[in-house]
């Protein structure tokens, strides 16, 4: 397990708690070491899956990993939340002084 997801598993345990009595959302759990979905790519681990009800969409869950994140994403049912949380955008890069920007580089 790597510690990201074993950061998740208490956040995943509570959220599932959460929507238990729901009959509309299931919170489930598949380990992909051990399981293969042709249709479902995992390139990285904890890797979080959407699949609307009614639709063949998968939707990878970008968002922010606290319970509040994933409780506002699955009750706007996939709308809200879906995007890297506010507090770890990647800053914009800006131009180093006295870079050139007509500099030739080197290509692949």
């Amino acid at each position: 397990w790597c510690g990201h997801c074993k950061q998740l598993a208490p956040i995943w345990d509570q959220l599932a708690e959460k929507f238990e009595g729901n009959d509309k959302i299931v919170v489930a759990k598949m380990d992909s070491t051990a399981n293969e979905v042709e249709r479902v790519k995992v390139q990285s681990f904890p890797t979080l899956k959407y699949f609307p009800a009614g639709s063949d969409e998968i939707v990878d869950y970008t968002g922010g990993r606290t319970l509040d994140d994933l409780v506002k994403f699955l009750e706007s049912d996939g709308k809200e939340g879906n995007g890297p949380p506010e507090d770890e955008e990647e800053p914009e890069e800006e131009d180093e002084e006295g870079e050139d920007e007509e500099m030739p580089r080197d290509e692949l």
